[in-house]
């Protein structure tokens, strides 16, 4: 019996070590890109150049991974290495920030693929009207989601407190400091079928409008195999670059999706310390973020146009400097 305790604490020790060193590089790598990322869409825009309708979306993407790793990375830090535990307040903003985030993640990624159907979509459409949208009433659509999932997320202000050592097997292991109080039945089943209800339709808008782009990426490939030689094949427009590249960013959300809802409700059921399972919970969940940007980075042409014109700018003041 002694050494079966000492096996299993071995094994759980290893995985431990095992998934820390694969988390880690990921949160880097995640930080990393949508730093980049970021940069890039922030120069693009005060250099003056025309940005695409989705461009707005997708840096607010970046900025959201950008903060939710970093919050992520402070939740792993106090998991795997700290020797100081956090207080009520810290646990209370560390906590609500990474929720928000998440949601936000889902809310943006869904406006992504909504504005991506459009800007696709025929002038005979009826999405056509919309095309002409400003960027003011984008900035009010990401207000909104920001007061709305803000608003949804509230209940780990409440619900977070520190542990300070000491254990209940009424709380929920979310970091060495930090655990999570179960609510009454009311407010706990009231705000599950809000993000039930909120996941269910961003996720089932999302696919909607990949479908959309699906069926008009097609109905355009039939189109151009009549304008075309099947032995020469036209370049993709940009649009159509940028919305295979949203497809497959819709493609993995998905799918990482799915495969955190199937961890998560398992920690659902395990209200003990298992850092574990929460560590192979966090490097699910947050492989989206690491993954997204190095999709977009990977797929944008205009990067090298833009490395271009600052390269060649700069060239031309050192040339009058002398």
């Amino acid at each position: 019996m002694f050494f079966s305790s000492k096996n299993e604490n071995k094994d759980l020790f290893s995985s431990f070590i095992a998934i820390r060193n694969v988390f880690y590089p990921e949160v880097s790598i995640g930080i990393a890109a949508n730093a980049f990322l970021l940069l890039f869409h922030i120069l693009w825009f005060f250099l003056k150049h025309r940005p695409r309708p989705t461009d707005l979306a997708i840096g607010h993407l970046a900025l959201i991974h950008l903060v939710m790793l970093i919050t992520i990375g402070l939740i792993a830090t106090d998991i795997f290495e700290s020797q100081e535990l956090w207080d009520d307040i810290t646990c209370k903003v560390i906590i609500y920030s990474y929720q928000v985030t998440r949601s936000l993640s889902l809310s943006t990624t869904c406006l992504l693929s909504v504005l991506q159907a459009i800007t696709l979509s025929p002038r005979s459409s009826c999405l056509a009207k919309f095309k002409r949208t400003s960027s003011h009433h984008n900035m009010c659509g990401f207000l909104f989601l920001w007061v709305f999932n803000l608003s949804i997320s509230a209940r780990f202000l409440t619900s977070t407190v520190a542990t300070k050592n000491c254990t209940s097997h009424s709380l929920m292991f979310v970091t060495k400091s930090c655990s999570l109080w179960p609510l009454i039945y009311l407010p706990r089943y009231t705000f599950s079928i809000l993000w039930i209800f909120r996941d269910v339709s961003l996720v089932g808008l999302m696919a909607i409008s990949s479908g959309y782009m699906v069926t008009l990426l097609c109905r355009h490939k039939r189109r151009s195999q009549h304008l075309h030689s099947t032995n020469l094949s036209p370049r993709a427009s940009p649009e159509h670059r940028a919305t295979q590249t949203i497809l497959l960013l819709m493609i993995v959300f998905v799918l990482l999706y799915l495969t955190d809802c199937i961890v998560f409700s398992f920690s659902g059921l395990w209200w003990k310390n298992d850092p574990v399972h929460l560590c192979v919970q966090l490097l699910v969940g947050n492989s989206y973020a690491t993954i997204g940007p190095l999709l977009f980075i990977s797929s944008e042409k205009r990067m090298f146009k833009l490395f271009k014109f600052m390269w060649e700018k700069e060239s031309v003041c050192l040339f009058r400097n002398k």
